[in-house]
C-alpha cells in the first residue's frame, strides 16, 4: 500500500532529480562517459544590450550543456524591433556557445504570436509543434546546427 501526497517538497525532488540522473547513467552508455566531464554542468549564458541610460533594450538569457546551446528567453524591448537588436544578441550567444564552450547546436521553444519566423530566418528549423499549449496557442521547438 502506498501513500500519494502533493505538496511541495524540495528534498524530494532533489532525491527524486538524484536517483532519476543515476538510472539514466546506469541506462546510457553516453551519459556514463559524461560523467565528471566539463560537459555535464549546465553553463549560463546571457548577452544583454544597455541603452544609453543603461537601461536594459534587449536580453538573452540561456545555458549551454553538452554541446547544446539552449536559448530560454529573448526579450526586445518594443521601441527596438525591427532594428536587428535580436538578431545581434542571438548570433552573439550563439558565437560564445560555438567559439568559447564547444556547442554545435542551438534548441530553444516559441509560441506562434513570439516569434518562430524570427527564428526561421536566424536558420533555426522547427522540429516540434504543440497545439494549444496553452489552449488556442501552438509552441514550436526550434533547432540550429551552429558548425
Amino acid at each position: 500500500m502506498f501513500r500519494l501526497e502533493t505538496e511541495v517538497d524540495r528534498g524530494r525532488r532533489d532525491l527524486l532529480r538524484s536517483r532519476l540522473r543515476d538510472t539514466n547513467t546506469a541506462a546510457s552508455p553516453i551519459l556514463r562517459r559524461l560523467r565528471g566531464t566539463p560537459g555535464e554542468r549546465e553553463l549560463p549564458l546571457h548577452v544583454w544590450a544597455l541603452d544609453d541610460a543603461d537601461d536594459l533594450a534587449a536580453g538573452l538569457v540561456g545555458h549551454t550543456w553538452t554541446t547544446w546551446l539552449h536559448v530560454t528567453y529573448l526579450w526586445v524591448d518594443e521601441r527596438h524591433r525591427g532594428t536587428g537588436l535580436g538578431s545581434h544578441l542571438l548570433a552573439q550567444a550563439e558565437h560564445i556557445a560555438r567559439e568559447e564552450r564547444g556547442c554545435g547546436s542551438s534548441r530553444l521553444e516559441t509560441w506562434d504570436f513570439q516569434a518562430p519566423g524570427f527564428y526561421k530566418k536566424q536558420g533555426y528549423e522547427v522540429v516540434c509543434v504543440i497545439p494549444d499549449y496553452p489552449p488556442g496557442i501552438t509552441e514550436y521547438t526550434l533547432t540550429k546546427r551552429l558548425s
